[in-house]
């Protein structure tokens, strides 16, 4: 019996590639005209088309990362590391202009905050020869800011018979864009955490809120944390909760759920193991630092 060429199929995932400095072990978050000290730090490449790529690999499901990448030092010094994650690279559009991108991630009792620089358009020249890749058969859009650059992508991609799925990823600016809906239309999947998901539409149930978001997408998957996620797909509603893990850093854990979810999902399962698998990725995540710091602990 072989794969089908979805089953099969590599994911592309587009978005920005950062340089995450993450800064672990404080006591208390910074303050304007005071210094705080962190316990640990470390270096490590994020992004959530970066991290959920890389997640996809560890699955076993090829993924090419479709972004723009900086030239500089800093971007360069994680050139290694990202190789070292098994992705598809070939789409890499490197050029000056996009770096360094930097977030800083400052994680206090589990939780974080973000601290972030874009640089550049979003847009890699190499989107259409990408989208025309033989072996693609799935674009994860992994932020609405690059698409809000990007705003052909879903179209480009139905027209060479990609599935789509995309990550609002919370943005102060365009998470209440008017055309956030028009933009996102023809995407297969919507994978919004609880926050996104009530700025989006203004309901605090999540269920509510569910329900709301299905009249725009055929499925979408809502993370809520510690408190599991919801599906709604094919006019079902589907809940599961998270397990109780040592919970290291919150870091790239939404975007490893979007990779176990469309993982199992290109693989042909049912909703409800679509769900579990999306939930056990991202539960893993959270026991290590680093978006991607669980497939070194892995490996």
């Amino acid at each position: 019996m072989t794969s089908s060429p979805v089953a099969a199929g590599a994911v592309l995932s587009l978005g920005r590639i950062y340089c995450d400095l993450v800064f672990r072990g404080l006591d208390t978050m910074p303050q304007l005209g005071r210094e705080v000290f962190a316990g640990e730090f470390e270096l490590t490449p994020g992004g959530g088309a970066l991290i959920t790529a890389a997640h996809l690999a560890g699955l076993g499901r090829p993924s090419a990362l479709l972004a723009r990448f900086g030239t500089d030092d800093l971007s360069l010094s994680l050139e290694a590391t990202i190789k070292a994650l098994g992705l598809d690279l070939q789409f890499l559009d490197r050029n000056a202009a996009a770096g360094p991108q930097l977030t800083v991630v400052m994680v206090q009792d589990g939780d974080r905050a973000f601290l972030s620089k874009r640089a550049g358009q979003a847009r890699p020249q190499t989107l259409e020869a990408a989208l025309a890749w033989r072996k693609a058969a799935h674009l994860h859009i992994a932020e609405y800011a690059t698409l809000h650059e990007a705003s052909d992508a879903i179209i480009l991609a139905k027209q060479h018979n990609l599935t789509v799925s995309l990550d609002p990823s919370w943005d102060d600016q365009l998470i209440r864009d008017p055309d956030f809906f028009a933009l996102s239309s023809g995407a297969d999947i919507f994978l919004p955490n609880m926050e996104e998901a009530e700025a989006l539409t203004g309901q605090s149930d999540p269920q509510v809120a569910l329900v709301e978001l299905a009249r725009y997408f055929p499925c979408v998957a809502l993370k809520c944390g510690a408190g599991g996620a919801l599906l709604a797909v094919d006019g079902q509603v589907l809940r599961l909760p998270s397990p109780k893990v040592e919970v290291v850093d919150t870091t790239g854990a939404g975007d490893a759920f979007n990779a176990g979810f469309l993982h199992a999902w290109l693989s042909g399962a049912d909703p409800q193991a679509c769900l579990a698998a999306a939930i056990d990725a991202g539960s893993r995540s959270v026991q290590a630092s680093g978006g991607v710091g669980s497939l070194r602990t892995e490996a």
